[in-house]
């Protein structure tokens, strides 16, 4: 078939979508009027994942050449559009604009919410607790880092949930305005330039490294000082914003490294069937308590997928322990486990139950 047909054939189906996406949308905005009248909440995490699951099993049923991870990308930014049709949406997020945080939240929140980038841990926490912000975006754990102590100390005393997750894969780029052999002083966030430290050392050994608080401030010292030879490790949203050149993709020394995002708010998430529950306990100082308090999850086949411990801050030597378990706070086998695991404890604190998306 001639060229010229093919593209008669785009311009009929583009003039479909635009028709289905139009009633498409005049019915988000009735659902919206209903959220309102019944005081529902418009972001509902369980539901939008449900449903993005059940669009990527038609997908695969359908023989469809499209990725499951393309259709994902694609409804991600419809479900952003419809939100935003139904009721304006903040987001804050750790800054500033273009670091991996913000990036991490336009991957589940799409480009039709407002960001607002904040420069530490606990103002996200503050401006989302004040109701400035509809929910707060922050790293909690990195494949190659491991935990980020500062969202969880925060966790301790905040009122917020833990209402979604999102696991971003990391691709450091090196980000300038001058050519690559004439690199002189590369900035970044100390965790980026240790996870590049290989590919660094054998690419541009002569390269100055200097650590900055984000890669976005990175990317702002590249494009002032491009006559110097400055660059930037950072992402893709970074040059895009500043301006800047992508001179190299996907650096970092693991091929695997990702962060995992928690999405902060107010609300509840229902089950979905493949859900996380996230808790914060601290038991007495004793011979025994961890393994008495952990055996709780044991006792009722409750998966154990991640602990951490951090320091309480009340008392020397006194610890908190942070941990992720299979399944939803109100399946009977997690309520029995967190009800034995009380029996331990000086202090518990279920953080929320959320899907356990992967995607």
């Amino acid at each position: 078939m001639p060229l010229d047909e093919v593209r008669k054939k785009i311009d009929k189906l583009d003039n479909e979508l635009i028709r289905l996406f139009s009633e498409r949308a005049l019915v988000a905005k009735e659902v919206g009027e209903i959220k309102k009248r019944e005081d529902m909440a418009i972001f509902v995490p369980e539901r939008e994942e449900l449903l993005l699951q059940k669009l990527s099993e038609l997908n695969t049923a359908s023989g469809s050449i499209l990725p499951n991870d393309s259709l994902r990308a694609i409804y991600r930014e419809i479900l952003s559009v419809s939100r935003a049709l139904q009721q304006d949406q903040r987001i804050a997020v750790l800054g500033p604009e273009g670091t991996w945080t913000h990036q991490a939240a336009i991957k589940q929140f799409g480009h039709a919410a407002e960001y607002v980038a904040l420069p530490s841990f606990a103002e996200v926490f503050d401006l989302v607790t004040r109701k400035k912000a509809d929910f707060g975006v922050l790293p909690i754990e990195n494949s190659f880092n491991g935990a980020v102590s500062d969202t969880l100390d925060l966790l301790v005393d905040s009122p917020l949930k833990i209402c979604g997750q999102i696991l971003l894969r990391i691709d450091h780029c090196v980000l300038a305005n001058c050519p690559k052999d004439e690199i002189k002083t590369i900035y970044s966030h100390p965790q980026a330039l240790a996870q590049c430290k290989q590919w660094l050392k054998e690419q541009l050994p002569h390269a100055e490294l200097i650590p900055v608080a984000s890669t976005a401030r990175a990317a702002e010292n590249a494009m002032a000082g491009a006559a110097e030879g400055v660059a930037a490790l950072g992402t893709p949203l970074s040059a895009e914003l500043c301006d800047l050149t992508v001179l190299e993709y996907s650096i970092q020394d693991s091929a695997t490294n990702t962060t995992r995002f928690l999405i902060l708010g107010e609300e509840e998430c229902e089950p979905t069937g493949n859900d996380r529950t996230s808790i914060l306990f601290a038991i007495d100082d004793k011979p025994g308590a961890l393994v008495s308090a952990l055996g709780a999850f044991e006792s009722f086949s409750v998966n154990l997928s991640k602990i951490e411990s951090r320091p309480s801050k009340q008392k020397a030597w006194e610890y908190v322990f942070y941990v992720d378990v299979a399944g939803h706070a109100k399946t009977d086998e997690v309520q029995q486990a967190i009800s034995t695991l009380q029996e331990h404890c000086s202090m518990i604190k279920v953080l929320g139950s959320y899907p356990d998306t992967s995607l």
